[in-house]
Formats: structure tokens, C-alpha cells, sequence
């Protein structure tokens, strides 16, 4: 990033390639609309760039990027309420974010009786990470697929690291009653 606050176009464009996925993830998990995470990842590149100026090093770079991302995120979703819009997540999106996931499954040595488990477990703990609350589901996104600290989240999201702390821990809570019918 600090090649690109000087002006490095180059540079930007492999930070994009180095974080565009990671990002569309975070959108999905948060969104559920792939066509809205790969617009939301846009914006979030964007912003970055115009921002490119006045960045300072305080921080990991993406400890930096994801708390925008979470900002659009929660701007988003206030938007999507005064509108009073109504996702319509399709099937065909989960599906084809998935693919990557099918992928890495068949080619592995699993068995396909494992296989199915394995889908099966991965779309019931995906269910219980939807019912948690939006700044639950952050926290758990950031924590355990973006693996961030405790003291990463709270920047990210505005909170102490406590708050962090106590978000997981209710959020844990959440998800080990959701779960426990299927371990």
C-alpha cells in the first residue's frame, strides 16, 4: 500500500488480485448475494484508491481494508432497510461460490459417503452463522475465515478489545446451541 499511496499503479492492481477474493468472502458471508459482494468488494477497492493519498501505515493493510469493508457493509445493510429491499439469495449463488470448496473436495482422497457428511456439516454450521446477529456474524467472519486478532477485530469494527471478546463469546454461544442437535 505504501507503493501505491506513492503512486504505483502496479502495485494496486496486486493488492486487488492479492485481496479480491478474501473480500467477495467477507460480502457473501455478511450479504448472501454474490452479485452485491462482488459490487461491495468494488467499492471497497475504490475507496481505497481514492484514499491512497492519505494512507498511513498505523496499522496491517488489511486490518485497514477490512474495517472499510466493514463500513460499506454496515452502510449497505442500514441502506437496504430504508429501502425495505428483500434479498432474494438464490441457490445458484451459494452454488457458485462454492465451487472452489467442491473443487478442493474432489480432489482429495474422501471418501464419498465423507464427502456428503462434509456438505452436509458445512451447510448446517453455514445456516447457524446466518441467525447469529450482523455484528456477530462480522466478528466471527474476521476471527475465525479472516483470521484476525482480537485487537484486529475491535479496529476493524470499532470496539475494544473486551467488546471483541464478549461479541465471540455470545456469538460461540449462539453457535454451539445451533450445533449441538448435530454434533
Amino acid at each position: 500500500m505504501l507503493r501505491v499511496s506513492a503512486g504505483d499503479n502496479a502495485a494496486f492492481e496486486e493488492l486487488v488480485l492479492r485481496y479480491q477474493d478474501r473480500l467477495v468472502g467477507f460480502f457473501f458471508h455478511l450479504v448472501h448475494d454474490r452479485a452485491a459482494a462482488e459490487d461491495l468488494a468494488q467499492e471497497c477497492f475504490l475507496r481505497v484508491y481514492r484514499s491512497r493519498e492519505r494512507y498511513e501505515a498505523t496499522a496491517r493493510f488489511s486490518t485497514w481494508l477490512f474495517r472499510i469493508a466493514h463500513n460499506l457493509a454496515s452502510n449497505q445493510k442500514r441502506g437496504s432497510v430504508r429501502r425495505r429491499e428483500i434479498p432474494l439469495a438464490s441457490s445458484s449463488d451459494a452454488h457458485e461460490f462454492q465451487v472452489n470448496e467442491q473443487n478442493l473436495a474432489e480432489k482429495s482422497a474422501l471418501m464419498p459417503t465423507r464427502q456428503l457428511d462434509s456438505n452436509e456439516m458445512r451447510d448446517v454450521v453455514r445456516m447457524a452463522i446466518e441467525e447469529l446477529s450482523e455484528r456477530q456474524r462480522t466478528a466471527v467472519v474476521l476471527h475465525k475465515f479472516e483470521e484476525m486478532s482480537y485487537e484486529e477485530i475491535g479496529e476493524v469494527m470499532g470496539l475494544g478489545v473486551v467488546a471483541v471478546k464478549s461479541l465471540l463469546s455470545r456469538a460461540r454461544g449462539k453457535l454451539k446451541e445451533a450445533l449441538e442437535r448435530f454434533l
